[in-house]
């Protein structure tokens, strides 16, 4: 058996040469969305994402170079020649979080992978910080976001690493294009914070604020991160008045 997988390997390798070499190539984008409420003393993030066109390409990567208020980011992925024959047609999406850092304040063009078919363009403001706070609230530590099908609410679903916190309010923001902000803001409610892993499940309804059918929920969270989702307002049907 083991000589069989050899002389398989041998074939393949004389049959297909270019089969067992990767590159890097840049991948198809959709969307690019860049959510608002960040600050100077933020670590700003846009969301990418696109669809790998079958399974011969990995899992992406990205690099970033930001010049004056010029962000350009390449969103590449590890690729193996259409003639592998172990290379399923299997459209994959992906969501790629794009951290940016820690941005002066100003208006700043996004540009994805520049000079390619592929382009994508936005833009993304950052504010004056008002404290010298990285967050200017608590926000719970979300795992991820759980989509209830036909309906436009969601669970926020997660573990807060103690119960001396509890849930004040979900705000957002919208960036009045394709994006809300979502801000499940904590409130401290005992003087002492004790280790604890308490779980929670926050609902909220995704308001009818924005007009594109794609948007993303970009949940921040405790940690200065965000989880991310793209919320299809097709089909989350409105919910029924009682």
């Amino acid at each position: 058996m083991k000589n069989l997988w050899i002389l398989l390997a041998l074939f393949m390798t004389a049959a297909y040469p270019d089969a067992e070499t990767p590159e890097e190539r840049e991948v198809p984008i959709e969307d690019v969305f860049s959510p608002l409420g960040f600050d100077s003393n933020d670590r700003s993030e846009i969301i990418v994402t696109g669809v790998l066109p079958n399974l011969c390409h990995k899992s992406p990567n990205h690099e970033i170079k930001i010049v004056d208020k010029k962000i350009m980011v390449t969103v590449t992925s590890l690729y193996y020649d259409e003639s592998n024959p172990f290379c399923p047609e299997l459209e994959v999406p992906f969501t790629e979080v794009v951290n940016l850092g820690i941005l002066n304040k100003g208006d700043y063009e996004v540009v994805v992978n520049q000079k390619t078919k592929h382009e994508k363009n936005a833009n993304l403001l950052i504010e004056e910080a008002k404290s010298g706070a990285m967050d200017s609230f608590h926000y719970a530590l979300v795992d991820y976001v759980e989509k209830k099908e036909g309906s436009r609410k969601v669970n926020l679903v997660g573990y807060n690493p103690s119960d001396c916190f509890e849930l004040d309010k979900i705000d957002y923001l919208s960036n009045g294009k394709d994006t809300l902000s979502v801000l499940p803001k904590m409130k401290q409610v005992k003087p002492f914070c004790a280790i604890k892993m308490t779980p929670f499940k926050f609902e909220f309804e995704v308001p009818t604020v924005l007009k594109k059918q794609k948007i993303l929920l970009h949940v921040r969270k405790m940690d200065g991160r965000s989880e991310n989702v793209v919320f299809d307002q097709a089909m989350a049907a409105p919910e029924l008045s009682e």
